[in-house]
């Protein structure tokens, strides 16, 4: 199965912990963002956009990883949009968990929500 992690650079160990644990359970990561660097070309956002455009399009499970930026929300977008089979929204701050599942695509049927650790959502994908 092919996936796809959204998220925002603040959450780049996160991201890495939980492809890594995909990888290793034989799942296929159609781009890892978590490798560039912050950029400010134009020429550069245009080359990473398409790119993780095109993983978004090419994946078969996409996971949302709160709290996520603009970027994470356009992918979050598309990935509705172009019905990916499987959608995953996972908040790992149980604390404010009602402030930050306030957004009307979130509790779309397709989308599904869990809040809690990484180590305990890895179990639920797999």
């Amino acid at each position: 199965m092919r996936f796809y992690i959204a998220s925002s650079f603040q959450n780049i160990e996160m991201v890495r912990e939980l492809s890594s644990k995909l990888l290793e359970n034989g799942f296929q990561q159609t781009y890892d963002w978590t490798q560039n660097d912050k950029t400010v070309g134009k020429e550069e956002l245009m080359r990473i956009g398409t790119k993780e455009k095109e993983a978004v399009t090419n994946c078969d499970l996409f996971i949302l990883l709160l709290p996520g930026g603009k970027g994470s929300h356009t992918e979050l977008g598309i990935a509705l949009g172009t019905g990916v089979p499987k959608i995953y929204i996972l908040n790992p701050d149980i604390e404010n968990q009602e402030n930050s599942l306030d957004t009307t695509f979130y509790h779309l049927p397709e989308v599904e929500i869990h809040c809690g650790e990484v180590r305990e959502f890895i179990n639920i994908v797999l």
